[in-house]
């Protein structure tokens, strides 16, 4: 018997002898037809431990209770703590049910429970013997409702978090693979161009092959680590760590120029990952698609945060400005993580003929 079930036990033991307890209690005060007897409390019990699979059989055990207990009421048994039995039956429909089913449900056994009216003299009159026995199914109905719609809502909120986790790890993953090896291939195309007309030359295009794949790899493996928590992983890289990035790009044939304005300011570690993927990235499509292989680079640091600028010579093979609502990963990818850290984004061809790429990230606590 698993967890769930050694629970159910417990629960239905539990409440069948606070029932019974209760029930011989209220047969000694209360008129009734019938005084308890051994049918009474056979129907007790009965109705008592169908809550053992209400859970697995929520439905069956509702069509149990909802039979037990009407007959209980309809030969004159004293009302009172039987209905209680019924009450967590339907609840449990509620909850667990969905609302097609448990509605027609709930309803059926409502429509049952009231036919002991026609035959329990001790009811309410009327339509007053009404309001009793129909609280006793709407009200458990509302709060196993409520639960489930809760639950439903929880639910989809760790959906949600689970979804964009993976989504942060794939651009993590896009962003370093990505760059990596759009150097490699640059510097690889040198090299091979190289080999056989100056093959003494062709040795310093595989030495930046060698180091930009150690550094991707270093860095991919720092991001997985920051994925797993890994104590040891460092937060990622941050606007500190351009310099190197832009000798790496150098030496895979991109001509960088970098224009660094005002103190730099403090930017939340998110905040500085986000700037220097933005850069990464935007220098990655430069390598990859533009015709000329020039990147204009202008760090801005301002009071309000850090504003970004990567211009290039236009291309029609530049990627086109992204829609408000798209997929994939590079420009969408710069311009989602830019909007997490509540700065601005837009990137698209200027009427100079440039591409140009602009982010602003806000200052915030590290």
């Amino acid at each position: 018997m698993g967890s769930h079930g050694r629970r159910d036990l417990v629960f239905t033991v539990g409440i069948g002898v606070l029932v019974l307890a209760w029930t011989w209690a209220v047969g000694r005060v209360s008129p009734a037809d019938r005084e308890l007897d051994a049918g009474g409390y056979v129907l007790v019990t009965a109705c008592a431990a169908a809550l053992m699979w209400r859970r697995a059989a929520p439905l069956p055990v509702l069509a149990a209770t909802t039979v037990c207990t009407t007959g209980y009421l309809s030969v004159g048994y004293p009302y009172g703590p039987m209905l209680v039995l019924m009450a967590i039956a339907v609840y449990t429909v509620a909850r667990h049910m969905p609302w097609r089913t448990a509605v027609p449900a709930a309803l059926l056994a409502l429509g049952v429970l009231l036919l002991h009216l026609l035959f329990n003299d001790e009811a309410l009159p009327g339509a007053l013997g009404l309001i009793p026995a129909s609280a006793w199914v709407a009200v458990p109905f509302a709060i196993g409702s409520t639960v489930a719609s809760i639950d439903a809502g929880r639910r989809a909120a760790v959906e949600r978090g689970i979804a964009d986790e993976r989504l942060r790890v794939a651009q993590e993953v896009h962003d370093v693979v990505g760059h990596g090896l759009a150097a490699i291939k640059m510097q690889a195309d040198v090299a091979l161009h190289l080999l056989d007309k100056r093959p003494e030359q062709a040795r310093p295009a595989l030495e930046a092959v060698s180091r930009t794949s150690t550094q991707a790899l270093e860095e991919l493996r720092s991001t997985l680590g920051m994925v797993r928590g890994t104590p040891q992983a460092s937060a990622g890289p941050g606007i500190a760590d351009l310099d190197a990035l832009y000798q790496r790009m150098r030496e895979a044939g991109l001509r960088v120029s970098v224009d660094v304005r005002g103190t730099p300011a403090p930017l939340a570690r998110s905040a500085e990952l986000a700037a220097y993927r933005v850069v990464q990235e935007a220098m990655t499509n430069v390598l990859k698609h533009a015709d000329r292989k020039d990147a204009v680079i202008v760090v801005d640091h301002r009071d309000d945060g850090a504003h970004l600028e990567i211009a290039s010579p236009h291309s029609d093979r530049v990627p086109t400005p992204i829609p408000a609502r798209s997929t994939g990963m590079g420009l969408t990818g710069m311009r989602d993580r830019v909007l997490a850290q509540r700065g601005r984004f837009e990137a698209g061809p200027e009427p100079d003929g440039r591409f140009v790429v602009r982010a602003w990230l806000p200052r915030g606590d590290r």
